[in-house]
């Protein structure tokens, strides 16, 4: 018998089923199907969810027109929609109250809501009326809201409560409906999108020459700032009647512009006029929940106080009667406390303090890392009722050696580290400008304390029970001439920037230092951090490396 050489044709490798058998080549054809059919099914999805997504940077162009309805598009929250213009399609399995009230939310860090009531046919609303409420939303998940604040100015109420965690996997997430406790949703109700913190324009405040915005996102590093030309603020944009007016200065969340004709309003004075500001050069128009106020006069009271302190807080009534009543002994005449959403007895403390007859008026700042900002608002509030402002925190307390020898303390001790004498901006010549330009700020450098084996807070108050100093700090903290504070209200780490012809003067520490409790008990320092409220600072998540008991060995420099 003759065997036969293959030819090429009959070669193994053009015959796969000589080493597939049929069962393994269905097997593969399936798998093969079965991917292809997964890899169309993710892309849909993926697709479908894209489309939805949303983030503080995915920012649409608009239409030169603000005043027309956008329908492209109707739940991108960086969109202006006239509710009378455009029809919201039916909400899910969403419902409302009966009489709803007016709201506007936004999403904060944390998952937070913030929800601000623009109008409400409930004027009990507050944390004294002893009803409960809630957040409705979108898929019917509830979440508890407390009462939080009144907006300065506007007076407008806001409440707070959480993203619950269902809803936190839907896109996008849409406005809740705040609502009464027990109360049963009747009425179905248009879903809005949530407004995002990291893009909105959230606070104004109007002087007799100009108007001052607050927006979030819009100069979005420190030190680099759009320019005010490629800015304008638009007034009453959510109607008809849109007003635009200049920009005329941009710095960090700052923005000043001019003041709107009120003739050019069809409406009357007594509606409520939303401001925001468009960014020219992208055609993008800011989210905002801030109102325009008509202009102002500044003036608080006849006479100036000759210093105040202003400073920002969170949670620090325990700390703050110990602050207050040493600072007012040496010399700060007026305190004034932007609270950024203190949930402790803040208002109780500072009730006793007036009671005491001490000066202390807050201000309620719920919005997050905007220490800068709240700085440049008090500048500006305080400008006509206090000659010198000092910008410390409550962790902190001014002191000079030249004290010690003081049997009493007096309300001259903190105005002798300030110039003898104060000029006016208006009587400074150029001759007086080059030959010696006045101080408009004073700088003081800081001692640093450490926790000092506290386990808690000192029962005896922060001066007596953090008796050990770290060392001496390389931040200053200031007292600056509120005439003299450039127009830009910059500011960055308690330290303004100056108009021209003005200089800041540094203290030796011979002279004074601001010793800074800095690093106290643990629990005290993660509360402390874990709100950092400045917007150029990290936010402190993590126990890395805290000081305790035992460690302090290798930082201790303690006085006898």
């Amino acid at each position: 018998m003759v065997s036969k050489t293959p030819t090429s044709s009959h070669h193994p490798l053009h015959f796969p089923s000589l080493f597939f058998p049929e069962n393994m080549r269905r097997k593969v054809r399936r798998t093969i199907l079965f991917v292809f059919i997964s890899i169309v099914a993710f892309a849909c999805v993926s697709f479908h969810l894209c489309r939805h997504a949303i983030s503080g940077d995915d920012l649409r162009p608009l239409p030169v027109n603000f005043s027309t309805a956008i329908t492209n598009n109707p739940y991108h929250h960086n969109h202006l929609i006239r509710e009378e213009d455009h029809k919201y399609p039916p909400s899910r399995h969403v419902s409302s109250v009966q009489d709803p009230t007016s709201t506007v939310s936004i999403l904060l860090p944390a998952w937070e809501v913030l929800v601000v009531v623009v109008e409400s046919p409930d004027s009990s609303l507050s944390s004294d009326s002893g009803e409960e409420y809630s957040c409705l939303f979108q898929n019917n998940a509830t979440s508890p809201a407390r009462f939080a604040g009144v907006l300065p100015f506007t007076n407008l109420k806001t409440f707070k409560c959480l993203l619950p965690s269902t809803v936190r996997r839907f896109l996008p997430f849409f406005m809740p409906v705040l609502m009464k406790s027990p109360e049963k949703p009747e009425k179905s109700f248009p879903e809005r999108e949530l407004l995002r913190w990291n893009f909105l324009a959230y606070e104004s405040f109007s002087t007799e020459a100009d108007v001052v915005l607050f927006a979030k996102g819009v100069n979005k590093r420190q030190g680099i700032n759009r320019p005010p030309s490629s800015l304008r603020c638009v007034f009453n944009y959510e109607t008809n009647n849109t007003v635009k007016t200049a920009v005329i200065s941009s710095s960090q969340e700052v923005f000043r512009c001019l003041h709107p004709e009120l003739t050019a309003f069809t409406s009357g004075a007594e509606d409520r006029i939303k401001i925001s500001l468009e960014i020219t050069d992208e055609n993008r128009l800011v989210p905002s929940v801030a109102y325009y106020t008509p202009r102002r006069t500044l003036s608080i009271q006849e006479a100036k106080s000759p210093l105040c302190a202003c400073t920002m807080v969170y949670n620090v009534a325990k700390f703050l009667k110990e602050w207050v009543v040493y600072h007012s002994n040496i010399g700060v005449d007026n305190f004034i406390l932007y609270d950024n959403d203190s949930d402790d007895d803040l208002e109780k403390v500072v009730e006793e303090l007036i009671q005491d007859g001490y000066d202390v008026r807050t201000f309620f700042w719920p919005w997050p890392k905007t220490q800068e900002a709240g700085f440049s608002h008090c500048a500006m509030y305080a400008k006509e009722s206090c000659t010198w402002m000092m910008y410390v925190d409550v962790d902190e307390f001014v002191f000079s050696p030249s004290w010690l020898n003081s049997s009493q303390p007096s309300d001259n001790m903190l105005k002798s580290l300030l110039p003898k004498t104060t000029f006016k901006s208006s009587l400074l010549s150029s001759i007086a400008l080059r030959s010696a330009r006045p101080v408009g700020q004073v700088s003081i450098m800081c001692n640093e304390f450490g926790p000092s084996n506290q386990r808690s807070h000192p029962v005896n108050g922060v001066t007596q029970g953090y008796i050990c100093r770290r060392r001496v700090e390389q931040r200053h903290k200031s007292i600056v001439l509120l005439d003299a504070i450039s127009p830009s209200l910059l500011n960055v780490i308690h330290h303004f920037q100056l108009k021209d012809g003005y200089r800041s003067k540094r203290l030796g520490l011979e002279h004074a230092v601001v010793n800074h409790y800095k690093y106290q008990a643990w629990s005290e320092f993660k509360a402390k951090f874990r709100r950092r409220v400045s917007a150029y600072v990290i936010d402190w998540t993590q126990a890395v490396n805290p000081i305790v008991e035992g460690s302090n060995s290798r930082i201790r420099v303690c006085a006898d």
